[in-house]
């Protein structure tokens, strides 16, 4: 990853020919006595854009939460670059490779821009990286640079978003989470924050996205899953599910199971 990388798009793996990046299988996870996701199996390729849809109480952020060793499943595996790691703690999956764009951004506040990008590298103690690194989220959001000393709370809330996934790519990502990065966007902010997902998807870097709004998340997707009631519904190409008569149904938790 740098400033420099190549923007052009990614084809979709051979996936009988490569290892999943990511892979939950067989996963249940519990609140107490409710089943939150019920037997899912969810496999991401390096370099694809896959979105996870799907209604209020789906399942979509416990399963992010499970992936990074927030929430423990009951039964199944989480598995990283071929490791399951299951049993590490969120720090560990982060050192492997995997971070998060956070909803509603959760910023610190009250540290200026610069130390928030900072705190997106502190698992990191390879200077020359971390400058180019910080060169390229500079070219992606020209606005960060400009606020580099301002307090992150001060910010509009395009400009947090910004800040919030700058400070994720600073932990030089194998694969990035990113959770519902339209909620609380402004109509006009929507469209320019999906443009930004898919530049940053176009220099390489493998991206899950949960995401309540379907249609923009599918226009720039590879391949996407659908959860009901924290059951896989549909799994299937971008281009399919935007054409698939059930996946209104689906989206608003009517489909049949």
């Amino acid at each position: 990853m740098s400033p420099d990388a190549p923007a052009t798009n990614t084809p979709a793996p051979d996936q009988a020919a490569s290892e999943p990046v990511l892979e939950l299988r067989g996963v249940n996870t519990h609140y107490g006595a409710v089943h939150i996701l019920k037997d899912v199996d969810l496999a991401i390729y390096s370099g694809e854009l896959v979105c996870l849809l799907g209604g209020n109480a789906s399942g979509k952020s416990t399963t992010l939460r499970t992936i990074l060793g927030m929430v423990k499943p009951t039964t199944g595996d989480v598995v990283l670059n071929g490791q399951v790691v299951t049993t590490r703690s969120t720090r560990e999956r982060v050192a492997l490779g995997v971070t998060m764009v956070p909803e509603n951004r959760r910023l610190f506040k009250r540290l200026t821009v610069g130390e928030n990008l900072e705190m997106g590298a502190f698992l990191r103690n390879d200077a020359d990286g971390i400058a180019t690194d910080r060169e390229w989220v500079f070219e992606l959001f020209p606005r960060v640079k400009e606020r580099l000393n301002q307090k992150a709370g001060t910010l509009s809330g395009g400009e947090q978003q910004m800040v919030a996934i700058g400070r994720a790519l600073m932990a030089r990502p194998q694969i990035l989470l990113m959770d519902e990065p339209s909620m609380g966007l402004a109509p006009a902010l929507v469209q320019q924050n999906f443009e930004l997902i898919q530049q940053i998807h176009e220099s390489g870097l493998t991206v899950f996205m949960v995401e309540q709004n379907a249609n923009m998340a599918l226009s720039i997707a590879d391949r996407g899953w659908v959860l009901q009631t924290g059951r896989v519904v549909l799994d299937d190409t971008a281009q399919n599910l935007l054409a698939h008569p059930d996946l209104q149904a689906s989206y608003l938790g009517t489909a049949e199971q």
